[in-house]
C-alpha cells in the first residue's frame, strides 16, 4: 500500500455487458503498481480481490522460494499430495491485469464463474485493509452475517 494507505470503505457498483467494472476512484490507485499493475486473485467463492502487482508478487515469491527450498531439501516427499494441490490451486488462483483509465477493470474469463455475477447485476467493492475486495452481493452479506458479531473480539485483539 503506498504510503502505509489503510483500503477500507463499502461501495456499490454495476458490471457492465462486458464485465468491466469502474472502481472507485479513492481506492483504485491503492490496488495497482506504478505500472498500472493490478492482480486479481479467487479468495472464497463469490469474492475477487485485487492487490498492487509488485505487492503481491513479493508475498508469493517469498512463499513460493521457501517451499522450493523444502523439496530441494528433500523435506516433502511425504507431503506430494499438498504440493500438488497447493500448485493446482497456485496455478489458477490469480492473474494479472491493468486497470484501463487506472481505474476500470474487466473481470477476466476464468474469474467470472467463481465471482458468481452476470453482466449488469450490482457487485460490492469492499475495502479489506490490505486488499480491495469484489463481492457477490448475496455472499457478501452472509459473510457479514457471519463475521459482523465477531468484530468487538477481533478489533480488541489486534488492537492490543
Amino acid at each position: 500500500m503506498a504510503n502505509g494507505d489503510l483500503i477500507t470503505g463499502e461501495f456499490k457498483r454495476t458490471l457492465d455487458d462486458r464485465f468491466r467494472l469502474s472502481l472507485p476512484g479513492e481506492v483504485a490507485g491503492l490496488v495497482s503498481d506504478e505500472q498500472g499493475g493490478t492482480i486479481v486473485v479467487k479468495e472464497q467463492y463469490g469474492c475477487l480481490s485485487l492487490w498492487a502487482a509488485d505487492q503481491w508478487q513479493e508475498r508469493i515469491d517469498s512463499g513460493v522460494d521457501l517451499i522450493r527450498q523444502k523439496i530441494q531439501a528433500g523435506r516433502m516427499q511425504e507431503r506430494w499430495s499438498e504440493v500438488q494441490r497447493l500448485g493446482r490451486l497456485l496455478s489458477t488462483r490469480q492473474t494479472t491485469v491493468k486497470l484501463a483509465n487506472r481505474s476500470r477493470l474487466l473481470i477476466p474469463e476464468g474469474f467470472r464463474g467463481f465471482l458468481g455475477v452476470s453482466p449488469n447485476q450490482e457487485v460490492m467493492i469492499v475495502g479489506a485493509v490490505i486488499c480491495l475486495e469484489i463481492w457477490n452481493p448475496t455472499a457478501w452479506l452472509e459473510t457479514l452475517k457471519q463475521d459482523m458479531p465477531q468484530f468487538n473480539p477481533l478489533f480488541k485483539e489486534l488492537t492490543s
